[in-house]
């Protein structure tokens, strides 16, 4: 089985800053790309940020875009997310999730985090 372990979420001030992180541990072959979905108040499960771990590409929401930062230390199968910036529409639970490679073969399974609650108020 393999799990992931989140980390960092807590209040920040709007304007401030936190750091997200998720590491992976079980049995697996290797992980196919990193990622970290919210869900705020009153909205569906939203995709924040993702990295390709092969090559490295990463992808933000237009909402994040220029302010959050992911980063991957593959290595460690550790994703993280750098928020600067924070405002209250940030607020939400952070899920970390991991296209997982269990065995040989190409297949990728998703796997889900237990989410960390964020929260931006003053």
């Amino acid at each position: 089985q393999v799990h992931l372990v989140e980390s960092g979420g807590g209040l920040a001030q709007p304007g401030g800053s936190l750091r997200l992180s998720c590491a992976a541990t079980g049995s697996f072959v290797d992980i196919a790309s990193m990622a970290w979905y919210r869900r705020t108040p009153g909205n569906e499960r939203e995709l924040v940020a993702m990295i390709i771990v092969s090559g490295g590409a990463t992808h933000y929401s237009d909402s994040v875009k220029g302010r959050f930062t992911i980063s991957s230390e593959n290595a460690k199968y550790m994703v993280h997310l750098q928020m600067t910036e924070m405002s209250p529409e940030d607020t939400g639970m952070y899920y970390c999730n991991m296209g997982v490679r269990l065995t040989t073969s190409p297949r990728v399974d998703f796997i889900w985090g237990q989410g960390t609650q964020v929260t931006v108020s003053s």
